[in-house]
């Protein structure tokens, strides 16, 4: 989970370069917070997968492999 005062930074940011445009050294950390948040967000959506169960319209399991791998080896 990405720190509330990390999420505060980044939309500052986002504001900022709107309104006036970022300084390099502004746009660089705002590249890395960026980064460090798409990092913490696809980590918590393959979780999410990953503990997901696949049902088609008759009831059927239809959990890709892939998946049922990835969930087996987490329980190990």
């Amino acid at each position: 989970m990405l720190s509330k005062e990390k999420l505060a930074r980044i939309n500052e940011l986002a504001r900022k370069s709107k309104e006036t445009g970022l300084t390099e050294i502004e746009a660089k950390e705002q590249s890395k917070l960026r980064s460090e948040y798409l990092a913490v967000f696809r980590s918590n959506m393959l979780d999410t997968l990953t503990n997901t169960k696949f049902i088609d319209p008759l009831g059927n399991d239809v959990t890709p492999a892939k998946l049922k791998a990835r969930k087996k080896n987490n329980l190990h």
